[in-house]
């Protein structure tokens, strides 16, 4: 990864956890105008799947520093996606949603260099959890 991509991710992240309910929602507004067919994989109460999400985020990007620690978790997490019937196309469509929403939430301080790192991050993540979905 770039030097600068770990810092950015984080600082950026701060800012949109401060609006962790606001961003959740346009997460998933985003996600869903994107691919409808998508919602039918959502069960359950959407503010409740929000601050999972929030919760899984901010987590993954707490631990960019110690990937030993992050890889495995999100290859579980791939595992536990596929068994929920999420497809590695799926993936390209919630990083676009996430982009997305991060410029919603982030506004001026989406900098091309922040959706840089992001987008660099979140390859990095999917391609983890697609990989241990396929093998599983």
């Amino acid at each position: 990864m770039h030097p600068d991509t770990i810092p950015l991710v984080q600082t950026s992240w701060k800012k949109v956890s401060a609006i962790a309910p606001q961003a959740s929602a346009l997460f998933y507004q985003n996600l869903f105008a994107a691919d409808p067919s998508l919602r039918p994989l959502f069960k359950g109460d959407m503010a409740e799947q929000g601050q999972k999400l929030m919760h899984m985020i901010g987590a993954a990007v707490n631990k960019l520093n110690d990937l030993p620690t992050l890889v495995p978790i999100l290859q579980s997490l791939g595992q536990r996606h596929s068994g929920y019937g999420v497809q590695p196309a799926h993936y390209q469509t919630v990083g676009a949603a996430l982009l997305l929403t991060l410029e919603q939430g982030l506004g001026d301080g989406f900098t091309p260099a922040v959706k840089a790192a992001w987008t660099e991050v979140y390859g990095v993540m999917a391609n983890v959890m697609v990989e241990a979905a396929v093998e599983a």
